[in-house]
């Protein structure tokens, strides 16, 4: 799995989920990308923070305790819908043409209300490589509340798995968190920006400066004014991005992000994260805040980075801007249903009346966003009377 240069970068091919947050029962397949689609509170953020909590198990600082905690314990992350089985289980597929590995997890709470993992599985091209409770299990039970997956003594035969979970990257940037001038404190790998000025001002200067210049140029096209960007630090060493805005005076004006739109600093936070790596990037409605004019184009950035990188991108999205773009694939919508059992995800593509409304002409939003939206939304409109 290993390599600088793999023709297709590793990714996530299939997802299964039971009892986890919305959904009772979900096995999906993946392609390099994904685009969530449903109403609200349907699921999409808990289906995205299934590969978070992947990413949570294998990461330094983290592991199964840790990450079922930050969810506010086992009763919140298990499914109101779950019945007579009462195991969460995650498992997923990933890999690349020249290996496979399925990683799995099954996990309850016990008499003392402590969260303890029944099975854990890792399977690489149909071999089986771990497979608990083993015999050190059952003769001691609390191993079973740390997985193999997190500790290097114990994951030495797949940790390339345990590498692929942790290099997981989402991004949700919060531009009020950017603002704040105490933002970074006691914040690693904030998912809202917290340090995000903090992890531009640690990249290497040659390639902050290249990846800075290259969001500059995209800027221009959606903020005209914007004809430079830069990286500075204030006297108390906090890291700041400023822009010189172009107007009637010689020089223009200099302002930093706390004087930027919410519109701009989504848009650099896109822009930059798109750069960072070949890992799995998980995004949350990253047209918030854009004008349509841009956020139709968002679906075309994302191939032009996945033809460099094979980066598998998922996200989840309101947009019909978004949803206008004819390259995406029937494959790559993946649409979520509220039900009394629990949320069901199915591709756009498993629905007959959406090839039918395609082949007639309508974009892929015409058909998919109406298919999704709450049956009495219009009954808002009612509201006040």
């Amino acid at each position: 799995m290993k390599g600088p240069a793999r023709a297709t970068a590793v990714r996530f091919t299939e997802i299964e989920l039971k009892n986890w947050r919305n959904f009772g029962s979900v096995k999906v397949t993946l392609p390099q990308r994904v685009f969530l689609v449903g109403p609200n509170a349907s699921g999409k953020s808990n289906f995205l923070d299934a590969f978070r909590f992947l990413r949570d198990l294998a990461s330094v600082g983290g592991g199964f305790q840790a990450a079922v905690r930050r969810r506010g314990g086992l009763s919140s992350l298990r499914c109101l819908a779950a019945r007579r089985i009462p195991d969460i289980v995650l498992s997923v597929k990933i890999g690349h043409e020249d290996e496979r590995w399925q990683y799995s997890l099954k996990f309850r709470q016990d008499s003392q209300g402590r969260p303890m993992i029944t099975e854990e599985k890792v399977v690489r091209e149909g071999e089986v490589i771990l497979d608990r409770p083993d015999k050190s299990d059952k003769k001691d039970g609390e191993r079973l509340t740390q997985t193999y997956l997190e500790q290097v003594n114990t994951n030495k035969e797949f940790r390339e798995v345990a590498e692929f979970f942790s290099s997981v990257r989402y991004l949700h940037l919060v531009p009020q968190i950017i603002r704040e001038p105490d933002r970074s404190v006691g914040k690693i790998n904030d998912p809202f920006g917290g340090d995000f000025l903090e992890g531009i001002a640690q990249t290497r200067k040659n390639t902050q400066r290249a990846r800075l210049n290259r969001i500059q140029k995209a800027l221009e096209l959606a903020v005209p004014q914007l004809k430079e960007l830069e990286l500075h630090t204030d006297s108390r060493g906090i890291p700041h991005l400023r822009g010189r805005y172009e107007h009637w005076r010689l020089r223009g004006a200099w302002q930093d992000e706390d004087q930027f739109s919410d519109g701009t600093l989504r848009l650099i936070g896109l822009l930059w994260v798109l750069q960072e790596s070949k890992a799995p990037l998980l995004l949350e409605e990253p047209e918030l805040s854009l004008h349509p004019g841009v956020a139709r184009y968002i679906p075309q950035m994302f191939a032009r980075v996945q033809r460099h990188s094979k980066r598998q991108i998922i996200v989840s999205t309101h947009s019909g801007d978004i949803l206008q773009d004819e390259g995406i694939g029937l494959d790559e919508a993946l649409l979520l249903f509220p039900e009394t059992e629990g949320t069901i995800v199915k591709p756009a593509g498993s629905f007959d009346e959406i090839r039918i409304l395609l082949e007639q002409g309508m974009s892929l939003a015409d058909a998919v966003i109406p298919k999704t939206s709450p049956a009495k939304a219009r009954q808002l409109t009612l509201f006040g009377d």
